[in-house]
Formats: C-alpha cells, sequence, structure tokens
C-alpha cells in the first residue's frame, strides 16, 4: 500500500496499490530492448552480410554458430522486452483498496493480465474481518506484507509485490488500518 487519501470527514480510507509501473520495470525495459535489439541486429547483419549497426561491425562474424547465437539471444531479449512493455502498459497488480467504514464495505480491486479474469475486484463488510495481519521474514529474500483476515480464514493480502516496503512502514500503516477498522493486529 503506497499513497494513502481519506476522504468524507475520515469514514472511507483508501490505499493505491503500485503494479508494474514502476521505475525498475521502466530501466529493465528499456534496457533489455536496446541489448536485445542489437544482438537481433548482429545475427542479421552476420546472415545478409550489411552492417545494420552503427557502432560495430557484425559482418564478419561468421553466421554458423556465431551468427546463429546472437539471432536466438536476439530473438529471446526482444521477446522479454514485449513481455515487460506489455506487463507495463497493463499495469498489472495494480490497484486500490478502499475501506468505508459509513457504508461498512471493504473493495480490492487489482489489474491482472488481459482475458476474461482481467479485473481482480474483491468485495466484503468490515464485519467480516477478523483481524489485520503482518508477516515479515528477513533474509535474503525478505518479504514484509500486510494481509487482511476474515473470520472464514481466507486471508487478501493489501500491500504491493516486489521490492519490500520499510519495516516502520509497514508497521505504521498496519496499525492505522487495524484502528481504523477497529481489529486486532496480528503478527508484531
Amino acid at each position: 500500500m503506497t499513497a494513502k487519501t481519506m476522504t468524507s470527514i475520515d469514514s472511507v480510507l483508501r490505499y493505491q496499490v503500485l503494479g508494474s509501473r514502476r521505475f525498475s520495470n521502466f530501466w529493465w525495459g528499456t534496457i533489455v530492448t536496446i541489448g536485445g535489439t542489437g544482438f537481433l541486429l548482429s545475427g542479421i547483419s552476420s546472415y545478409l552480410h550489411v552492417n545494420l549497426l552503427p557502432f560495430s561491425d557484425p559482418t564478419k562474424l561468421i553466421f554458423i554458430p556465431q551468427g546463429i547465437a546472437m539471432g536466438f539471444y536476439g530473438v529471446c531479449g526482444v521477446l522479454l522486452a514485449l513481455y515487460l512493455w506489455l506487463t507495463i502498459l497493463w499495469d498489472v497488480g495494480g490497484g486500490y483498496n478502499e475501506f468505508d467504514r459509513k457504508t461498512g464495505n471493504i473493495r480490492i480491486f487489482r489489474w491482472g493480465f488481459p482475458g476474461k479474469n482481467r479485473k481482480i475486484d474483491f468485495t466484503c463488510q468490515t464485519s467480516d474481518v477478523q483481524s489485520v495481519r503482518v508477516d515479515i521474514k528477513e533474509g535474503l529474500n525478505p518479504r514484509r506484507s500486510i494481509y487482511l483476515k476474515l473470520k472464514d480464514r481466507r486471508q487478501f493480502p493489501l500491500t504491493r509485490v516486489g521490492q519490500p516496503i520499510s519495516l516502520s512502514d509497514v508497521e505504521n500503516q498496519a496499525a492505522e488500518l487495524a484502528r481504523f477498522l477497529q481489529v486486532p493486529l496480528e503478527g508484531l
């Protein structure tokens, strides 16, 4: 959960969730696009004996095996870049968490990949919430997440996927949400 918005005299709490439109994805999309295109043009230049790259001369490469390998790496790089750019375009994982104290509704909305289930839209009542749970795991692959735990034992993640949020932010957001919903806080 990132940006917080309180409206209607603090009766609605809304957190924007950052999806795939983050700086690191733009960075890697750009790097992989440049690299994949360079490798692909090197493989094609090796085959056609025409220099398609302004900064090197891949026409001196022997097509079998060097040109084929460069072309293969180029196709893989371009396909990976296409995947990255499409997830950025579709904003996979982006959405919001909305908690309305006045109506008693909770809405968790996320964008997914195109298809039948593109919109992930979950709604429930605040009376169905058992607690707010914090999951903190340190180490090589740290995990710091906030979950909405319902009375029927289902748990819904409320934080973004990817970069871990600072420990103090997780604690503050979880405490604020538990206080807003008037439910206990677990895991701290």
